[in-house]
């Protein structure tokens, strides 16, 4: 069920794919997305197909709604696994926006939950994060081969661990 996040994140999306436009932050919304900052992702979806997701892994905004509206931005335009999203392609879109807290270190696989954290893998210059409770991740152990994936750190590579929470909201 839509909410502010989400409201927010698709007139963002939307005013992008047609105007080429920002949208400033909207009056009204709940301090949570106007005296806070987080980290925060926007996941676009056509079915059950991935359409575009971008984040941040710590806030880069001044606010999480200026966060949302950035991430959303990026994730219908930005994401280099696929084109942009086109006018046509909005009304079938659904998004969602996860609200991550601050990350924690980890001492090990041990300390994870496939369904309730999400994993940050860090080796260097070279960092990867996963979120928590994705279709079609089952274990710790892909959770953390995915992220290794992404940050480019090859599975017999060390890396460092940390976890974290995501508030997930969805349309």
């Amino acid at each position: 069920m839509a909410d502010d996040y989400t409201l927010l994140a698709r007139a963002s999306f939307e005013s992008w794919t047609r105007e080429g436009a920002r949208i400033d932050v909207p009056e009204g919304l709940p301090e949570d997305l106007t005296n806070r900052r987080a980290g925060c992702f926007v996941s676009l979806h056509i079915g059950d197909a991935l359409r575009g997701c971008i984040g941040t892994i710590a806030p880069t905004q001044p606010t999480l709604a200026d966060e949302i509206i950035e991430n959303a931005i990026a994730a219908c335009s930005r994401d280099p696994r696929f084109p942009a999203v086109v006018p046509d392609e909005l009304e079938r879109i659904h998004c969602s926006v996860d609200v991550l807290s601050e990350a924690e270190d980890i001492t090990g696989p041990e300390d994870l939950d496939v369904r309730h954290y999400g994993v940050i893998v860090t080796n260097g210059f070279r960092r990867g994060l996963l979120l928590p409770d994705l279709d079609g991740v089952d274990t710790v152990e892909q959770q953390i081969a995915i992220a290794k994936q992404k940050a480019g750190i090859r599975p017999s590579e060390p890396c460092s661990l940390q976890r974290f929470e995501v508030i997930r909201h969805s349309e």
